[in-house]
C-alpha cells in the first residue's frame, strides 16, 4: 500500500483507503451482537461475555487502524499513533479479560464443559497469542534493553506487527465461531453468515492498508 499523504491530518486518516470498510464491519458486528443480547432474556453470567468480547474486538481493530498511517517521515504523528495504539490495546486487553472472567465464572457455577466447541479451542489459542503479543509489545515499548539494545528491539517490531495481524485474524475467527455456539445461535438467534460478513468487511478494510515495508518485505 502507498503511505498516506503527510498533508492529511493524522486523526482523519483512519477511514482512508479501505479503512471505512473495516469501520462498517465493526459497526455491523456491534449492532448484531448488542441488538441480539438486549432483545432477548439476559443472564448475568453469560450475556456480558459477547458484549465485552465484541467491544474488545472493535477496540483491537481500531488500535491497528490507528497505527497503520504512521511513517518515520512524521515522527510526531508516529509518536501519537504509538500512544493511541498502546492505550487502545490496553483497553482491549481489559475488555477481553473481563469477558473471559464472566464466561469462566459461569462455567464454574454451572459446572459447564470446557473445549466442547470450535469456539472454545479458538478462544484458548487466541488467548495464548494475546499474551505473547502484549508481553513483547510492552517490553519493546517500555523496556527495550531486554532485547539487548534499543536497536535490536526496533528490529523485532516487524515481527510484532506481523503477529498482530495474525492475532486479529484469530480473534475474528473466534468471533465467527461464537455464532455457532448454543447460546448465540440457539438463544440469541444470531446468523453465522451475518457475523462472517462483518468479519470479512474488517479483513478487507484492514489488510489492504498494510505497508509492506514495515514488515520488512520490501524497502
Amino acid at each position: 500500500m502507498v503511505p498516506f499523504p503527510p498533508s492529511t491530518p493524522y486523526l482523519t486518516r483512519q477511514p482512508l483507503g479501505t479503512g471505512w470498510l473495516a469501520l462498517i464491519g465493526l459497526a455491523l458486528l456491534l449492532a448484531i451482537v448488542w441488538s441480539a443480547v438486549f432483545t432477548h432474556p439476559r443472564f448475568p453470567l453469560v450475556s456480558p461475555h459477547p458484549l465485552l468480547q465484541s467491544l474488545g474486538t472493535a477496540t483491537l481493530t481500531l488500535a491497528i487502524l490507528i497505527l497503520q498511517p504512521t511513517s518515520p517521515s512524521n515522527p510526531q504523528a508516529k509518536l501519537l499513533g504509538a500512544k493511541l495504539h498502546a492505550g487502545l490495546q490496553l483497553l482491549s486487553l481489559a475488555l477481553f479479560i473481563a469477558g473471559v472472567a464472566v464466561i469462566e465464572t459461569n462455567k464454574h457455577v454451572s459446572h459447564g464443559e470446557h473445549f466442547h466447541s470450535a469456539h472454545g479451542f479458538l478462544g484458548v489459542l487466541t488467548a495464548v497469542l494475546f499474551v505473547v503479543q502484549y508481553v513483547v509489545g510492552v517490553l519493546m515499548w517500555k523496556v527495550p534493553t531486554v532485547f539487548g539494545s534499543e536497536e535490536k528491539a526496533k528490529a523485532v517490531w516487524k515481527y510484532h506487527r506481523f503477529s498482530g495481524y495474525v492475532l486479529l485474524g484469530s480473534v475474528l475467527a473466534t468471533v465467527v465461531s461464537a455464532a455457532e455456539t448454543d447460546y448465540v445461535k440457539g438463544r440469541l438467534g444470531v446468523k453465522t453468515w451475518a457475523v462472517a460478513a462483518a468479519a470479512v468487511l474488517v479483513v478487507v478494510g484492514v489488510f489492504p492498508r498494510l505497508q509492506l515495508s514495515k514488515l520488512g518485505v520490501r524497502h
